[in-house]
């Protein structure tokens, strides 16, 4: 039973993996659930057993990324080895360098869907949403040790910055997928950096 249980599993990451990779290329409305099950192998009726609709697959893709995207950049942001600013651009060097391995194209999922579907399903937008806030959290909580340690203006509020942090990245990583070059990223990160959250 329990090889039973692991092999389900298996096959559902693998559906995640699978339509994570293709809608982060293509969109929301652009892929098809054929398209990913032909990827797999996966018999189009198993898709039905794991996943109620394409909505609710796409509500667990969001989920699947948040999570492993978590375990590869978030953990940026908890290196207590690092100073607060200095985990922060250890977030956005690593963002840079995926984004130019990729040709600066596909991006992030969340905000390539937050994009594409926050004006056409609401229970998206909302699950992206709830996914944005806690990214924008992790980034404020380090933006509020660096100014405890006196690297950033303690006068400023540090929900605020983060959430324009956020926000100036995201806008970022869109001009660069336009103009096919980190130019806008490098150009985030300096100001971000030097005039932005500073003493």
């Amino acid at each position: 039973m329990a090889k039973q249980s692991g092999t389900k599993e298996v096959t559902k990451t693998s559906l995640l993996e699978a339509g994570c990779r293709i809608m982060r290329e293509k969109g929301y409305s652009n892929t098809g659930i054929q398209e990913v099950l032909d990827s797999t192998g996966v018999p189009k009726g198993s898709f039905y057993y794991y996943f109620d609709s394409k909505e609710d697959f796409a509500l667990q893709i969001i989920d699947h990324f948040d999570k492993t995207y978590s375990e590869v950049m978030y953990c940026r942001l908890e290196d207590k080895t690092l100073k607060p600013l200095d985990r922060l651009k250890a977030y956005c060097e690593e963002g840079r360098k995926n984004l130019v391995l990729n040709n600066c194209s596909k991006g992030c999922l969340v905000g390539n869907l937050s994009q594409e579907m926050s004006d056409q399903s609401e229970v998206l937008r909302a699950r992206l949403e709830e996914v944005l806030t806690r990214s924008r959290n992790r980034f404020a909580q380090c933006i509020k040790e660096a100014q405890q340690d006196g690297t950033v203006d303690k006068t400023q509020d540090h929900v605020e910055l983060a959430e324009f942090f956020q926000s100036g990245w995201h806008g970022a990583i869109m001009r660069a997928k336009t103009t096919k070059t980190a130019v806008p990223l490098d150009a985030f990160m300096k100001v971000m950096f030097e005039q932005v959250l500073k003493p």
